[in-house]
């Protein structure tokens, strides 16, 4: 059996986004003959949340997770929680943080309350918090990685991890030995590869709803995201990692086709790749 095969596999619908702006349905259709098994929401695209959940169960896809940017979630978190809850999703996460609330910056104490108070939402609704990481989450706060200071301040049982082992890479952390770090409390992986030649640009990201903060112009010698298998990323060990450590779902990101591809190119390479590790 394929090692990838331990897990069941879900696509974070954000990797696909301009087929969802034409297609919503079709879309879902696709990721599911591809042969995924699940898909992690970055955005409804207008639809609501009961006809979700029964377009997806007419498909034969489980709402694994969603992202929802943190400032939504900390608006009304019993409202937005509820939302995923109706269509059938286990785990809620914060994706992203806006410069003023990262590590270091004044607003970081609000990520750590907010946190407290989200997972809270979501463990009354019956769903999980997780928290997905950038790099810049690896920054030092009185020795400690900022990252760790989250997870040490608010407790296991209303936030876990979701590794996105991509960034954990560019911020120089070896992602296996990150998962197993958080053994038992990493029901959740993303796994995205990438390529990085010299200095790392100063603005990597393109999130949902972050227009203010464009990403450098990329070139073949910087960064570059990529399917699975054609970049940097030892999914071998990452994978036996994930098992250590009991992942439950592993995630196929890719923020940004590549390579001349399509997004449902490189979904379609991604999948292939992980069954046949």
């Amino acid at each position: 059996m394929s090692l990838a095969m331990s897990f069941p596999i879900a696509l974070q619908l954000y990797s696909v986004r301009d087929e969802l702006e034409k297609d919503f349905v079709g879309t879902l259709r696709k990721t599911k003959e591809l042969g995924y098994d699940g898909v992690e929401f970055a955005g409804l695209y207008g639809h609501k949340p009961a006809e979700v959940r029964d377009i997806l169960s007419q498909i034969g896809l489980i709402p694994i997770s969603a992202h929802v940017p943190f400032l939504d979630l900390v608006v009304d978190p019993e409202k937005v929680v509820g939302e995923y809850a109706e269509i059938g999703c286990k785990y809620i996460v914060i994706p992203y943080l806006l410069p003023e609330y990262r590590p270091g910056e004044e607003k970081f104490s609000e990520v750590i309350s907010g946190a407290q108070a989200i997972g809270e939402a979501a463990k009354k609704a019956g769903m999980i918090l997780l928290y997905h990481n950038h790099d810049f989450e690896f920054k030092k706060i009185g020795g400690l990685f900022a990252l760790d200071v989250l997870y040490n301040k608010v407790p296991s049982d209303l936030l876990k991890t979701q590794i996105d082992t991509c960034w954990v890479n560019v911020a120089g952390v070896d992602p296996s030995d990150y998962i197993r770090k958080y053994a038992g409390r990493s029901p959740v992986v993303h796994l995205k590869d990438f390529v990085m030649q010299g200095k790392k640009p100063e603005k990597l990201y393109e999130l949902i709803g972050i227009e203010d903060e464009k990403k450098d112009e990329k070139t073949e010698d910087s960064f570059d995201y990529r399917p699975m298998g054609l970049g940097v990323q030892n999914f071998t060990e990452i994978l036996k990692a994930c098992k250590d450590a009991g992942v439950l779902w592993v995630v196929v990101e890719q923020d940004e086709p590549s390579m001349g591809k399509t997004s449902f190119e490189c979904a379609e390479i991604s999948i292939k790749y992980l069954k046949s590790l």
